[in-house]
């Protein structure tokens, strides 16, 4: 079973504001409300694929009332913790020639949540993948990342991490099946900027070296390389297409991964479907679903 984790998940309100002027009144062209947050948006691609998979994490108030209930009318099972107080954050996405990004705070999860939490990852069993993705809560501790691998036998359970540097390079101690940094995040852990291909796999291969089994760094219309446990380096451009939204897209390609490498035991197969699965939802509104990815896989 796939599990993945989200401390903080979301309501996605994307809104498309033709000629937005700050501080004017402006009105909304278009508007959307979708559920949010990168370990939801693996498990909702991963539902639309027809993996199996379970969502954790914290949800409160209303808006976790809408989460919830909209991970389940999009088929997917969620085991969340319910917060005694506050409410899951808002997300405020505006287009208007350029994407403008307004992310909520969302609530406070205290030390008898997270307890509960790690009672729940306690129980992963030998095959179980877990995912966690995106940043911590202001009310979480920094290391609670670390503190989760403690927890789990990483030695039986695939570990996928898809975080912010500062977060990603302090798993690597634990030799995560899978990381998945951006070109600008494996720019930043390394200090410099990053744009020869060669640059880029060395970088890759020195993420390996301090733990990581295999690196998939995602490029925008570069498309990906991935660095292999084997010392196999696969890379493959994004196909073309017209670009409407890359929210989602990464978390998109970790899931067009795991439903690949699953579906057929082959790195090659979910490098290209994990490139497919990205793709397809930056050439769309919201996530792709599963026809758009396998019409993409053919043409990579």
């Amino acid at each position: 079973m796939i599990y993945t984790v989200t401390f903080n998940p979301s309501l996605d309100y994307s809104i498309q504001v033709d000629n937005f002027q700050v501080g004017q009144l402006n009105r909304i062209d278009t508007e959307s409300i979708l559920v949010g947050g990168k370990g939801v948006n693996v498990s909702i691609v991963l539902s639309r694929m027809g993996i199996p998979n379970i969502a954790l994490g914290f949800i409160a108030g209303f808006t976790g009332d809408y989460i919830e209930s909209g991970m389940k009318e999009l088929g997917c099972e969620t085991d969340f913790i319910r917060l005694p107080a506050g409410f899951s954050r808002i997300n405020v996405k505006l287009q208007s020639g350029l994407e403008t990004e307004i992310n909520g705070k969302g609530p406070v999860i205290q030390e008898k949540e997270l307890s509960q939490l790690m009672m729940r990852l306690e129980k992963l069993k030998a095959g179980d993948t877990l995912v966690l993705a995106g940043s911590i809560p202001a009310s979480v501790p920094q290391d609670i990342y670390e503190q989760i691998l403690d927890k789990v036998d990483t030695e039986k359970i695939q570990v996928v991490v898809d975080a912010t540097s500062f977060l990603l390079r302090r798993t690597l101690a634990y030799h995560p099946y899978l990381i998945k940094p951006n070109l600008q995040e494996l720019s930043e852990l390394f200090s410099r900027p990053l744009s020869e291909f060669d640059d880029i796999v060395c970088c890759a291969q020195h993420l390996q070296e301090e733990g990581a089994r295999n690196v998939l760094v995602s490029m925008g219309a570069r498309g990906a390389l991935l660095v292999t446990e084997a010392g196999h380096v696969l890379a493959a451009p994004a196909p073309a297409g017209d670009v409407v939204d890359t929210i989602g897209a990464g978390d998109s390609m970790v899931a067009g991964f795991l439903a690949g490498y699953m579906e057929r035991g082959s790195y090659v197969d979910a490098f290209r479907k994990g490139i497919a699965a990205g793709s397809a939802t930056a050439f769309t509104a919201g996530l792709a679903t599963h026809a758009q990815i396998t019409e993409l896989s053919q043409r990579i």
